[in-house]
C-alpha cells in the first residue's frame, strides 16, 4: 500500500470516529466517589487498609462507554517504606465499557493505568515516591435521574514503586479499592 493511501485512510477512520462521538448521546460529567481502599506489598506481608476519595471529569454515554479522568486523594497514615510515609495523591485515565440489559442499572467494565506520589522518606533527599499502576475494575451505574446517576464498584490496580535507593528492587503491590460515588451529566 502506498504512503499516501495509508495516511488518507487513518484520517478518513479519525474523522469518521470524531464524526460519529458527536452525534451519540455522549455527555461531559463529573464525580466523586469514596471507599475502602487496601494494598498489600510483594516483598513483604504488610498490608494498609485505610479510605480513598476521588474525583474525576469523564466523557461518554451512561449506556455504552466513556472515558474517564481522575485524581485519588488516599489518606495513608501506615508505614509502607519509611516510618514517616504519608498521604498518596494519583492521577488516574480509564477507559469504561458500559452495558444496557434494560435493567435498572448499567454494569460496567473499566481499564487504565495511572500514576502518582506517596508522601515519604525512604528515598534520600526525596519527600515523595513515584508509582506508576495499571487499572481494571467493574462495577453499576444506578441512574438516579436525567443528570445524576449513583455508582457502586470495584477497582484493581497493580502498582510498581520507584526504587529507594540505586540496589534496591523495585517495589510491587497489589490494590483493591471497593467505593460508592455520585456522578452529575451535563
Amino acid at each position: 500500500m502506498p504512503k499516501n493511501i495509508g495516511i488518507d485512510l487513518k484520517k478518513t477512520l479519525l474523522f469518521l470516529l470524531i464524526s460519529a462521538s458527536l452525534f451519540a448521546d455522549a455527555k461531559i460529567y463529573v464525580g466523586a466517589n469514596a471507599g475502602v481502599y487496601n494494598e498489600s506489598l510483594d516483598t513483604s506481608s504488610k498490608s494498609i487498609s485505610t479510605q480513598i476519595a476521588t474525583l474525576k471529569i469523564g466523557y461518554g454515554d451512561i449506556s455504552s462507554y466513556g472515558i474517564e479522568f481522575s485524581l485519588d486523594y488516599v489518606n495513608n497514615s501506615s508505614e509502607i517504606f519509611h516510618p514517616n510515609d504519608g498521604v498518596k495523591y494519583g492521577i488516574n485515565v480509564d477507559l469504561l465499557k458500559a452495558f444496557d440489559f434494560d435493567l435498572f442499572f448499567n454494569p460496567y467494565l473499566r481499564g487504565g493505568f495511572g500514576a502518582g506520589a506517596m508522601d515519604s522518606t525512604a528515598k534520600a533527599n526525596q519527600n515523595s515516591l513515584a508509582y506508576g499502576s495499571y487499572n481494571l475494575g467493574f462495577g453499576a451505574l444506578i441512574p438516579l435521574n436525567g443528570d445524576f446517576d449513583l455508582e457502586v464498584g470495584y477497582h484493581y490496580r497493580y502498582v510498581s514503586y520507584e526504587k529507594t535507593t540505586t540496589t534496591s528492587a523495585i517495589t510491587k503491590s497489589h490494590v483493591n479499592t471497593m467505593f460508592t460515588g455520585i456522578n452529575y451529566r451535563f
